[in-house]
């Protein structure tokens, strides 16, 4: 069965520095985290104990979420390195595997300038939201 957060979980992993973003249903690790994440587990930690060490609560995350998230991480630092770690390729905003090539300074700019343009627009769509938010609330009071 999937997890769902709550509210109140969801606010308590947003001030995790090696999380992301957080939903109702998943986390977005940073990727720096996988990295050290990875190599802390090859120098023989193990995964709950990196997550411990970082400041994961796993009442919150679940005792699991650990051992899955390391196992997926170091199968795609195998294959990819570190760059596979860099980006989350689960999910809707999926944007593949990286290529076995090597980008072109040209393309990793028109990348990451895309990168920017899709955050902008999304800081933007969640501004007005929570302005939304507060008006329906602030209506709700009258």
């Amino acid at each position: 069965m999937a997890r769902h957060f709550s509210a109140f979980e969801m606010k308590q992993l947003e001030k995790n520095p090696n999380i992301l973003r957080v939903s109702d249903r998943s986390i977005t690790y940073h990727p720096e985290f996988k990295k050290i994440a990875v190599q802390t587990y090859l120098s023989g930690m193990t995964p709950t104990q990196i997550f411990i060490d970082h400041g994961f609560d796993l009442a919150i995350i679940g005792k699991e979420q650990p051992k899955r998230s390391l196992s997926r991480w170091r199968k795609t630092y195998e294959t990819y390195g570190d760059v596979g770690l860099e980006n989350d390729f689960r999910g809707r905003g999926a944007n593949g595997r990286p290529s076995g090539k090597a980008f072109s300074t040209a393309e990793k700019l028109k990348r990451a300038e895309a990168r920017i343009k899709y955050l902008e627009a999304e800081n933007e769509f969640l501004k007005k939201l929570e302005t939304r938010e507060r008006q329906a609330k602030h209506q709700r009071r009258d």
